[in-house]
């Protein structure tokens, strides 16, 4: 089907920017981006050819949301309830890529009657270790060639997020063939650094809740972990052992594709995506199981 993208702002505190899309089905995917200081759209593609409603929020102080003064997990929480209850959604699929997957676990902790199911796309239920990509050379090889833009003296904050994003672009896309889209996707970015400024002065919370996975389980919230096995920022390593703590989870796992996933393998993600979303993994109560492999 055609995308066609609508706007609407959102009241309240903060007033949140949020692309949505109709489809033929009742049921809504509300998406969240990561950065934080990036926008929504650079998760458009392929989530708008999904045949279902979609809202992607621009969250506080990044793209067209409003700027506040101060910066917190719980605040995005609160947006999130706004912009289902603007848009008459009782509960909705949440998914979140990177930073923003973390943020839909807090969530669906804090009000899970408003989630139908969670998808941890690109991100991770468990913390990071630090040696969690130890012996990886290829990785090292890459981060070592990326310039580090906020070395230099001549950029703003949001000049070196920006500048940060295209430079990161060799560890967050793992197809040659798919860089060049990406780029151009990239240059759509509003970029911004407004969540960027708390967190260099070391005064931004962290977005995970502890135990989180144990919490989820006790939820009995399911859980789709979409990953990407050459993502250099959220291990892969994490999706087997969040399998096991929380009963309600299944994973699929794309070989070729780093960080942006959904760039490197849109058809692997959106078919991933669809058996998940309409129903075969809901069928008798989703029983454990992964819908690939990992």
């Amino acid at each position: 089907m055609d995308s066609v993208w609508r706007e609407r702002r959102v009241p309240g505190e903060a007033e949140i920017f949020v692309a949505w899309q109709e489809g033929s089905s009742e049921r809504t995917l509300l998406a969240l981006h990561g950065g934080p200081d990036w926008d929504h759209s650079y998760l458009r593609d392929p989530l708008e050819r999904l045949d279902r409603r979609l809202l992607l929020p621009d969250l506080r102080g990044c793209g067209r949301s409003e700027r506040v003064r101060e910066y917190h997990p719980d605040d995005v929480v609160r947006d999130l309830v706004r912009v289902l209850d603007a848009f008459g959604v009782e509960r909705a699929d949440v998914l979140g890529h990177s930073y923003g997957g973390m943020l839909a676990q807090r969530f669906a902790i804090s009000h899970p009657e408003r989630v139908r199911s969670l998808i941890v796309s690109g991100s991770s239920v468990l913390p990071v270790p630090p040696d969690a990509f130890a012996g990886w050379a290829e990785r090292d090889a890459v981060l070592a060639r990326q310039e580090d833009p906020w070395r230099r003296q001549d950029l703003s904050p949001e000049e070196c997020v920006r500048a940060e994003a295209f430079a990161a672009a060799p560890a967050n896309i793992w197809r040659a063939g798919a860089m060049p889209g990406y780029l151009r996707r990239l240059e759509e970015v509003r970029f911004g650094a407004e969540w960027v400024r708390p967190f260099l002065a070391g005064t931004l919370a962290s977005p995970r809740l502890p135990d989180a996975a144990g919490r989820i389980a006790a939820l009995g919230i399911p859980v789709l972990l979409l990953h990407g096995r050459q993502d250099m920022t959220f291990p892969v390593g994490l999706v087997e052992p969040t399998l096991e703590l929380i009963p309600r989870a299944r994973a699929v796992v794309l070989e070729e594709a780093g960080h942006m996933l959904h760039v490197d393998d849109p058809d692997g993600y959106l078919a991933a995506l669809r058996e998940w979303l309409t129903g075969a993994a809901f069928e008798d109560g989703l029983e454990a199981g992964r819908a690939g492999a990992v």
